[in-house]
C-alpha cells in the first residue's frame, strides 16, 4: 500500500511540473506571436508561423486545464484519463513550438 501512494504523490509531482510548465508555454506562445505581429512583415512564412503559435498556445492552455482537473478529481481513473490526453496534448503543443521555430529561422532570418 505504501507504494502506490508513493506512485500516487509522484504522479501528482509531474503533473504539478506539467501544469506550471504548459502555462509557462503558453504565454511565452502569445509572447512570440505579439513580437511577430509587431515586426509587421507580411511572408507567407510569418503568417504561417502566426498561425501555428496561435494554435500551439491553445493547446498549451487546454493542457494546463487538463493537468488541473486531473489533480482536482477525486476519480482515479478519471485523474489518469486526463493526465494522459494532456500529455499527448502537451507533446502536439511542443512539436508545434519547435516546428514554429524552425520556420522562423529558416524563412525569417
Amino acid at each position: 500500500m505504501k507504494g502506490v501512494a508513493m506512485q500516487r504523490k509522484w504522479d501528482r509531482h509531474e503533473i504539478l511540473q506539467l501544469l506550471t510548465l504548459s502555462a509557462t508555454l503558453a504565454g511565452l506562445s502569445i509572447t512570440a506571436l505579439t513580437i511577430f505581429k509587431k515586426q509587421g512583415a507580411d511572408r507567407i512564412a510569418v503568417t504561417i508561423a502566426d498561425d501555428i503559435l496561435a494554435a500551439v498556445s491553445l493547446f498549451f492552455l487546454l493542457a494546463t486545464y487538463l493537468f488541473f482537473f486531473s489533480l482536482r478529481t477525486r476519480n482515479p481513473s478519471l485523474a489518469t484519463k486526463l493526465e494522459l490526453i494532456g500529455d499527448v496534448i502537451f507533446l502536439v503543443a511542443l512539436t508545434g513550438m519547435v516546428a514554429t521555430g524552425f520556420i522562423i529561422l529558416y524563412t525569417v532570418w
